[in-house]
């Protein structure tokens, strides 16, 4: 009874799981993203299946913790107090879960908060908002005054009019300001349980509050609480007849908003930290439930911008996929060939994911990992686009474009492509691939799949040569080469095209495998040279 009286007080009420779109999920990345260069793009993002990966990690986060979370997919490295708070959760579950408990307010609240803390400045208030305190009791006297002086009731209806107009003008914009305003006190209220539980949480000794993290939260209590209590209305202001009665009458709500909005102003960068501390421990421990349901983890070990080792690598998304094990050398990528629909493209993805939740929160999915920390590009899902005025081949050389540009800017870069340049035919294709991976590769790690198998001998100085095929039943496994033994002719079969349809591609088949599958020294076709390529290398293309 008592909780329910306080909560009601203090404007608490039961946890309810807001679903917010993408757009303010990602508003703590937009606003302050110019602090540390972006690690991945928006393309990235959606070929890499990270909105569904990061909706399966928030699960039961606030809108605190997912707005941290996605600052960490697109831009951040785990910091060691990140990791040290990881693992210390996942070694004492009790620890994380009364945690869990202090952070559970958060949920509640149903507004982003980012945009008010690092957002633009908010508009000053205006000099005429000062005299609001005024208006209802000019009001209250002109009523009085009517009672003994009949023409003073124009004066009523004038005032009462004036009362109307300002809380029409302003009713939307107070009530969307106290959606923010009750999710910054709610990081207020959280942040003030937090530091004051924390000798408590953690006691002292070998293992303090800075091995959990919470040790930052301490010094602030006093002037987190004061500001807290600066934010909220009235208890009398909160009840229900009350509130309508100073709101209509005194204009509670919209001096309320001036006055609210100035306090957050002067204090922006103690909100700022406070909501950097929240929104991290939100965040990890939203990590650390995610860890204790995922028991296939391993942490990560640092490994050379160009170096690359996943045991047993798989993708979270996929209940079903077959673990691969990858090794790649420093400086050199590789180029993946394999079947129809032996799992190439998820082999991709999960390569993409690992090197992203690694270097972010310095875990992966596999059985081991050393992993470098570097920026991630992809090209998997060209398509045309008839709005957009693009053919597919337009919009591939685009992206193409763009992973030049990105690989250009300094940072250690990884790309990984699935099937370049399908929008043009078949030479164009090769010869298109062949002279743009060779670029890439000069400029970054580059992880290619391709049914071109003739791009695996042209590239292998840079790029070595990799075969995803069946191990068994279900069974995947990666081995040195290429493809010797193609499916596209059997699935046809498989579909009872007919056999004179059937017999006729096995004819074009046998004929192009000696002249494009299989050809000669392919070494020198991309070097830098003053002379043309000879006429067979050309023929090669």
């Amino acid at each position: 009874m008592l909780n329910k009286l306080a909560g009601w007080l203090w404007g608490r009420s039961e946890v309810v799981d807001y679903p917010f779109i993408e757009h303010d999920v990602a508003r703590y990345h937009v606003l302050t993203e110019d602090a540390q260069p972006a690690m991945l793009d928006q393309q990235t993002w959606r070929e890499m299946l990270l909105p569904a990966y990061s909706e399966r990690l928030a699960s039961g986060a606030s809108i605190f913790g997912r707005q941290m979370l996605h600052a960490r997919l697109r831009r951040q490295q785990a910091s060691p107090q990140s990791l040290q708070r990881l693992h210390r959760f996942g070694a004492e579950p009790g620890l994380r879960e009364r945690l869990q408990e202090h952070c559970q307010p958060l949920r509640q609240a149903d507004a982003e908060p980012s945009t008010a803390l690092f957002g633009p400045e908010l508009p000053a208030t205006p000099l005429w908002a000062r005299w609001l305190g005024v208006l209802p009791y000019a009001f209250l006297g002109s009523v009085a005054l009517a009672f003994f002086w009949v023409p003073a009731w124009i004066v009523v209806v004038a005032g009462w009019l004036l009362l109307m107009a300002v809380q029409a003008v302003h009713h939307e914009r107070v009530q969307e300001w106290n959606r923010v305003l009750y999710s910054l006190r709610l990081m207020l209220q959280v942040h003030a349980e937090v530091g004051a539980a924390a000798p408590q949480l953690v006691p002292s000794g070998a293992d303090s509050a800075d091995s959990a993290g919470l040790a930052a939260f301490v010094p602030a209590v006093a002037q987190i609480n004061r500001l807290r209590h600066r934010l909220v209305r009235s208890v009398l202001e909160r009840l229900p007849l009350a509130s309508e009665y100073a709101n209509w009458l005194m204009l509670r709500n919209v001096r309320h908003y001036y006055a609210t909005r100035a306090t957050v102003m002067r204090q922006r960068a103690l909100l700022r930290e406070s909501f950097a501390l929240v929104a991290d421990l939100d965040a990890d421990l939203a990590l650390a439930r995610h860890l204790a349901q995922t028991p296939r983890h391993c942490w990560v070990q640092q490994a050379a911008p160009g170096a690359l080792a996943l045991e047993a690598l798989y993708h979270p998304l996929l209940d079903e996929a077959a673990p691969l094990s990858l090794q790649l050398d420093e400086g050199r990528g590789a180029f993946i060939s394999g079947q129809n629909g032996v799992g190439k493209s998820t082999l991709l993805r999960s390569i993409g994911l690992n090197l992203i939740a690694g270097r972010a929160f310095g875990f992966c999915y596999a059985a081991a990992a050393s992993l470098p920390r570097v920026a991630l590009y992809s090209s998997m899902q060209g398509e045309d686009s008839l709005g957009g005025g693009e053919s597919l081949y337009q919009a591939e050389l685009r992206r193409a474009q763009e992973l030049l540009a990105l690989g250009g800017q300094g940072q250690p870069v990884f790309f990984i492509i699935d099937e370049i340049f399908r929008g043009t035919n078949h030479l164009e294709s090769i010869s298109a691939a062949a002279a743009v991976l060779h670029e890439l590769t000069a400029r970054g790690t580059v992880v290619v799949s391709s049914h071109n198998l003739v791009l695996g001998p042209l590239l292998q100085a840079r790029l070595q040569p990799l075969c995803v095929q069946r191990d068994g039943e279900h069974g995947l496994r990666l081995r040195g080469g290429l493809l010797n033994q193609t499916n596209g002719l059997r699935l046809l079969s498989e579909r009872n095209f007919g056999a004179d349809i059937e017999a006729r591609a096995a004819r074009v088949f046998d004929w192009l495998s000696d002249y494009m599958a299989h050809p000669g020294d392919c070494s020198g076709v991309l070097a830098d040279a003053e002379a043309p390529p000879s006429a067979p290398a050309l023929a090669l293309l």
